[in-house]
């Protein structure tokens, strides 16, 4: 067939077979279609869309186009958690671990940071030695050894989503729905789960900022797992403010070990975690509930399995342990300032997108794809909506290389904070869960 004929099909309407599918995810793969044909389907996609059975194919082939991840032999549950993407949202980091520690086998790809939303593989890098990009071979010998490792996407697991999420950044082309469902689900299906749970984010600093618009990516996301035979929950989480207490790459890691180690002052963070991680344990059939998943999760921390086997995945993968015990070993940034308050009041509003730009400021994130990060740059987040503050009070701590970029990150936040007379109602961070 001519890929010339799919994208006329497709500019005019026309739904496309699974073999056409296979088709594009092939050309993409192996470079076969030139990127200017590829960029006009994607464009036809977004203009025309694609049902339901479309998208379904088209994430089958994209999983297809290369490798699986071979996880055949491994006897546990096979449980993966993705997140559409936040700031301070480092959950990933300490779920994985503790879904091991319950049982679970946790292949957890990652991915990087790119504008005001952080990568999971910049914070484990924040450890020193820390491997992230590693061969089929080794990932199949510590999730069979530890139940868990944390990597990023290799060249031959789903390489038709890695050629098309190039082009989508490029070309404006990156908001199609059956496209990010593609994306999402084609490497978790080359995962070979028995169980995905995805952490859809709402709010100022998600990629959607309204409940409806999230929740239709979220119906679109779990439809298509059940088409793929892969049982799926989709959780909406709030993303108003940041998660946690810590924004920046080394502060996320901090954050995380602090929280296996049965530290509670993060409770939206704990929440988040503990919801999760109660539905991979549910899906998989090592909980009864949700509920109770969660509750074998606290148990973990408890015990403090989770994080021994966070210091093994550590260990296993390159990363110097000695931090995990004594976290001051974390990379830091040399220069602080403290932010503080300039009135009485209550913290209504800590807008997440401007955190994230902040971070970015500071050097925590990339404003572009080849930026490098300064690993202890961020910010501590004091206090958080809700929290009475007194004039003069330390809100805030910024992390930088030298006091311009403070100075930058100071303003930034300063922009999202708001403080008034009452405190906001408080709401749960889970606020929906689709089935």
């Amino acid at each position: 067939m001519l890929f010339l004929d799919l994208i006329a099909k497709k500019r005019d309407g026309g739904r496309h077979t699974p073999e056409e599918l296979a088709f594009v995810a092939r050309g993409a793969a192996t470079g076969l279609v030139p990127d200017y044909q590829l960029a006009a389907w994607l464009m036809a996609v977004v203009c025309r869309g694609m049902d339901e059975a479309e998208t379904v194919a088209l994430t089958r082939a994209m999983a297809r186009s290369g490798e699986s991840l071979g996880l055949g032999g491994v006897s546990r549950p096979k449980a993966d958690k993705h997140s559409t993407g936040g700031v301070g949202d480092g959950v990933s980091l300490a779920l994985a671990p503790l879904a091991a520690a319950c049982g679970l086998a946790v292949p957890m790809m990652s991915g990087r940071g790119l504008g005001h939303t952080g990568g999971t593989l910049d914070k484990l890098e924040s450890i020193k030695g820390f491997r992230v990009r590693l061969g089929l071979p080794e990932i199949r010998r510590l999730v069979r050894k530890l139940g868990v490792c944390m990597f990023g996407q290799t060249d031959s697991l789903a390489p038709a989503d890695r050629a098309l999420y190039a082009l989508r950044d490029a070309t404006a082309t990156v908001p199609a729905r059956p496209l990010i469902v593609g994306s999402i689900l084609s490497k978790k299906v080359a995962e070979e789960l028995d169980a995905l749970v995805l952490d859809v984010k709402v709010g100022s600093g998600a990629i959607f900022r309204d409940a409806a618009s999230a929740r239709k990516l979220a119906r679109a996301l779990v439809k298509a797992s059940r088409g793929l035979g892969m049982p799926t929950v989709a959780v909406l989480t709030e993303m108003e403010q940041p998660l946690g207490r810590y924004v920046g790459n080394a502060l996320e890691i901090r954050q995380a070990v602090e929280i296996l180690r049965g530290d509670e002052t993060s409770a939206d963070y704990l929440e988040c975690l503990l919801a999760l991680g109660g539905w991979m344990l549910k899906l998989s059939g090592l909980a009864k509930t949700a509920e109770h998943g969660s509750a074998l999760m606290r148990e973990r921390i408890k015990d403090g399995s989770g994080l021994r086997i966070f210091r093994e995945m550590v260990k296993a993968q390159g990363g110097t342990t000695t931090v995990i015990d004594d976290l001051s070993l974390l990379p830091k940034a040399k220069h602080s300032r403290e932010i503080h308050s300039t009135q009485n009041g209550f913290i209504t509003r800590l807008d997440a997108r401007k955190i994230g730009h902040a971070a970015v400021m500071l050097g925590a994130g990339r404003a572009y794809k080849e930026q490098r990060l300064d690993y202890g740059a961020g910010l501590e987040l004091i206090r958080k909506c809700g929290d009475r503050v007194k004039k003069g009070e330390t809100l805030a701590v910024v992390h930088a290389a030298d006091d311009s970029k403070l100075s930058l990150g100071e303003k930034e936040y300063r922009s999202a904070l708001e403080i008034g007379p009452k405190p906001p109602a408080r709401r749960s961070v889970i606020l929906q869960v689709l089935k």
